[in-house]
C-alpha cells in the first residue's frame, strides 16, 4: 500500500496487492474473495486494518511515516519502507499493534534517509514483474499472494494451498531481475479451511525439493518473526 506513489501504481497495474488497496479499498478486497483462499470476512478485516494503521501513521506525521508501507494478510501486519529515527520504527510498530484486528506484526522498516521517487519506482516495477510471473505460473494461484517490495527485497504474504505452492511462488519471485532477496510470510491453509500459523523454527522442516537450475534459495523453515528467506537466481 504505497500511498505516496500513484503514478507507479497506474503503470504497474499487475501489482494489485501492493498498490490497488489505496485505490479500490475494502470493496476491491471483497471482490477478490471469490477466487482467493481467504474468506470475505478475512479480506474485510485485512483491508480495514491496513487502512486504519496507515491513516494513524499519516495523521501522526506525514513527514515521518510517508515512506512506511502497510500490508495486512490474515491479521499479520507487514511494515516495510524507511524512517529517519529508531524511535519512529518503534512507534510505527506500536501503531500496528493498536488495531484490534492485528494478530502479529512483522517490522521490516529500515532506518535510513528517504529513498526518493526513482527508488520507489524501481520497487514498484519489481512488484509488477513478480506479480506477472505468479500469474503465469501453473503452480501458483496468484491472487492468494500479496507482494511488497522494498530496496529490491520482495516480501510475500497471503495463504497458500500447500507447501508446494508456497515454494513455487518463492522460486518464481527469486528469478525476477532486480530481486535481491525473497522473504516469505505466507501461511498455509489447514484442512479445516482456516489459515494455519506460519511454520516456526521448532516445527519439522518442510519437504525437500529440487530447485530450478537457475534458482538458488534456502530451505529454512518459515519463522513467525523473521519470515523465510530465499536467495534470488540469475536470469
Amino acid at each position: 500500500m504505497r500511498n505516496v506513489l500513484v503514478l507507479p501504481c497506474l503503470l504497474a497495474t499487475l501489482a494489485l496487492p501492493g498498490c490497488a488497496a489505496a485505490v479500490i479499498g475494502t470493496a476491491g478486497a471483497v471482490g477478490l474473495t471469490s477466487v482467493q483462499e481467504k474468506t470475505m470476512g478475512e479480506a474485510l478485516d485485512d483491508a480495514t486494518a491496513s487502512n486504519e494503521i496507515k491513516a494513524k501513521l499519516l495523521n501522526e506525521s506525514g513527514a515521518r511515516f510517508a515512506e512506511v508501507d502497510v500490508e495486512v494478510a490474515n491479521g499479520l501486519v507487514l511494515l516495510s519502507g524507511r524512517v529517519n529515527e529508531p524511535e519512529d520504527r518503534t512507534f510505527a510498530e506500536g501503531i500496528a499493534w493498536s488495531s484490534s484486528r492485528t494478530v502479529d506484526v512483522a517490522n521490516e522498516v529500515r532506518i535510513e534517509p528517504p529513498g526518493g521517487f526513482m527508488s520507489n519506482v524501481s520497487d514498484e516495477i519489481i512488484t509488477g514483474r513478480v506479480r506477472a510471473r505468479l500469474i503465469g505460473s501453473s503452480k501458483v494461484k496468484s491472487v492468494n499472494f500479496n507482494i511488497e517490495t522494498y530496496g529490491g527485497v520482495v516480501y510475500l504474504m497471503g495463504i497458500a494451498r500447500d507447501t508446494e505452492e508456497l515454494r513455487a511462488a518463492a522460486e518464481e519471485a527469486s528469478v525476477v531481475g532486480g530481486v535481491a532477496q525473497v522473504v516469505s510470510y505466507v501461511r498455509i491453509r489447514d484442512a479445516s479451511g482456516r489459515p494455519a500459523a506460519p511454520i516456526t523454527t521448532e516445527a519439522p522442516p518442510p519437504p525437500t525439493y529440487q530447485p530450478a537450475p537457475d534458482a538458488s534459495y534456502t530451505t529454512e523453515p518459515l519463522s513467525e518473526l523473521h519470515g523465510a528467506n530465499y536467495e534470488p537466481g540469475s536470469r
